[in-house]
This record gives structure tokens, C-alpha cells and sequence, in this order.
């Protein structure tokens, strides 16, 4: 875990995860704003900085006296946003840091807590257009990496030489999905036997031919916004690559604690999976008086911020909030919707 840190004025906010600026939109940024409820003098745990246009728009919202404290796992993506928090003159520290290390990171912040904690799962914009991260399958020749740490130990190319059949199987229809997952996953195991699979060309190669169909032709005859053939697969090994689901497993059990009296925590997902486990999380944690009031159904982006942001047309955002006192062995049947 490393840390920098730098401090404050004033700038409007702009861009997100996506980012701020480069055209890059937060997603769902007024209804954080609106549930979340910043308020002057808070502080504010930034789970997943990507570009920072959540984090500018939180830092602005808490001051004067309030500060962002903020994580992620891709150092190139971590110095870029701080530098732009940094020009805008914002009170953010940053942390090269998964989420689950949030009490490590409050220790080394020397705080007891967080008025707000927030996660945004998306995949940051600059992340998926860097044809290095290979994590797109717009490209041809990108290295089939998908890390969002480059520092970490496996990329998706390693994970393709090394799953079983069965697991790649599985994964494909537990993590995105894919109807043709057991199909998709024949194919992969067989290319292997003869060439490794190293580049995003190849991998989308081998799920147009596991699917029976021809890029070329797709291609001219798919409606408009279609679902891509390769996209849950390319999600379901990103998924594995970065083990997401376990990070967000643990970020959910650790925010209670972490949250202070009164406190509020905010996710975005992208992925049903994902959304399962923040939509039982909040559930359960309210049944057990961990929060006070959780949202019911998800809040989804309007048609216009769709139409403005279409990449943000998957997302899922819930919230949820700690009561000033916990509650103690509060019933199933008793549910705070909002």
C-alpha cells in the first residue's frame, strides 16, 4: 500500500469512472450526490478512484473541512487522477491499494472511520480504450493481459493455459453469463493444445468460431448497441483475472464497521453477479442492525444519461445507511426502504 497526498480548494468536478475530464462521464453522479448526502467537515472513502470524478465532486461536497480518501489497484490510473484532483486544488489522499484494505488504509490516515463510503465496480473507460490492458475486444493485437495491478501475479493469457475445461465453463456462466459458455470453453482448451491463446484477436476469434458465426458478417448485420459475442467472455476473464468478486465479498463485510454513526455506504455495479452480493449484503446487514435504511430496488441511470453515457446503460446503484445507534436483533419483516 503506498500513499500520496495533497490538499485543497475549490473546482467544480467533472469526468469520472470514466473520469475528470478526457470526456470520461462519473457515472450516476447527482443520485450519489443526492443519497450519500455529503456534507462539510465529512470524510470520504473513495473505494475505486479510476479517473476521480466522483472523488472531485465528494471532495468539493465535503469542505470546507472534509477530505477524500482514495484507493486503487492501477498505479498508471492512480497517478493520472491525482494529478487532475491535484490541479483542482482538492483535499484527496491516495492510496495504490485494493478496497479490502480499507483498515490499513484508516490506519495510516489516523481516522476511526469514514462518513461515506463509495465504490463505483466499473471498469474504468481509460482502462478498457488502453489497448495494452487488453482488456477490449475492439482490439486485434492487444496482449490478452486484463490486470487492472500490473503487478499482479496471472494474466488472462496465463489463466487460459492453466483452467480446466470445466472451471473455464463454469466461469463463463457464473461470471457474465455466456449461454454458450461450455461450447466457448471446448474451443479455448482445444486452440491451447496447438497455440497459446495471447492476444484479444485470437480470443475473439475462438468465441465467434464457438458460436457458429463470422465477425464480418456480424459485424454488418447486428443491430445497433447489440451485445458484442465476446463480451461476457472478456468480462468473465477479467472478472478471474483481478478475483473482483471475492475484493467486493470483502469490502461489503468489512463497511459496516468501518462506517461511522450515521455513516453511509454507495455502490455501483455493473455485473449481476456483483449486484447480488451489494443487494444481500444491504439486505442482511439491516436484518441484523448493521444499517438502519437500505435502498430497495436499484436506482438505474435515466434514458438521457444513458443517451449522453452509453456505458453506463448496465449500471446498478444501491445504498445503504448506519444509525446513529446500532439497532440490535431487528426482524426480517422490518424493512427501511429509503
Amino acid at each position: 500500500m503506498s500513499k500520496k497526498t495533497f490538499n485543497s480548494k475549490k473546482r467544480p468536478a467533472g469526468g469520472g469512472r470514466g473520469g475528470a475530464g478526457e470526456g470520461h462521464v462519473p457515472v450516476l453522479l447527482n443520485e450519489v450526490l443526492h443519497t450519500l448526502a455529503p456534507q462539510p467537515g465529512q470524510v470520504v472513502a473513495d473505494c475505486t478512484l479510476g479517473s476521480g470524478g466522483h472523488a472531485a465532486a465528494l471532495a468539493k461536497a465535503v469542505q470546507p473541512g472534509g477530505r477524500v480518501v482514495a484507493f486503487d489497484l492501477d498505479v498508471w490510473n492512480l497517478e493520472k487522477a491525482r494529478r487532475r484532483l491535484e490541479a483542482m486544488h482538492l483535499p484527496v489522499s491516495t492510496h495504490h491499494a485494493n478496497f479490502t484494505e480499507i483498515a490499513a488504509v484508516m490506519a495510516a490516515e489516523g481516522l476511526d472511520g469514514f462518513d461515506i463510503i463509495f465504490a463505483d465496480l466499473g471498469v474504468s473507460s481509460m482502462q478498457i480504450d488502453d489497448p495494452a490492458r487488453g482488456m477490449s475486444y475492439r482490439y486485434d493485437d492487444a496482449p490478452l493481459d486484463m490486470r487492472m495491478n500490473p503487478a499482479a501475479p496471472r494474466t488472462a493469457a496465463d489463466l487460459l493455459m492453466s483452467l480446466t475445461e470445466a472451471e473455464l465453463s463454469a466461469a463463463l456462466w457464473e461470471l457474465a453469463d455466456e449461454p454458450d459458455h461450455a461450447r466457448i470453453a471446448q474451443w479455448l482448451v482445444g486452440q491451447r493444445k496447438t497455440r497459446p491463446i495471447t492476444t484479444t484477436g485470437q480470443l475473439k476469434e475462438l468465441v465467434f468460431a464457438a458460436k457458429g458465426m463470422v465477425e464480418k458478417i456480424w459485424n454488418k448485420t447486428a443491430a445497433y448497441e447489440e451485445a458484442h459475442p465476446a463480451m461476457r467472455t472478456f468480462q468473465a476473464l477479467r472478472i478471474l483475472v483481478n478475483d473482483e468478486l471475492a475484493s467486493v465479498r470483502e469490502l461489503l463485510r468489512l463497511a459496516p464497521t468501518r462506517l461511522r454513526p450515521g455513516g453511509r455506504i454507495g455502490v455501483i455495479s455493473f455485473h449481476s453477479g456483483e449486484d447480488r452480493l451489494v443487494k444481500t449484503a444491504f439486505r442482511d446487514g439491516y436484518v441484523q442492525g448493521q444499517y438502519e435504511a437500505y435502498s430497495g430496488q436499484p436506482i438505474r441511470p435515466s434514458s438521457r444519461e444513458v443517451h449522453h453515457n452509453p456505458r453506463s446503460s448496465s449500471a446498478k446503484y444501491r445504498w445503504a445507511k448506519v444509525g446513529l445507534t446500532r439497532r440490535q436483533n431487528a426482524s426480517p419483516a422490518e424493512r427501511a426502504h429509503g
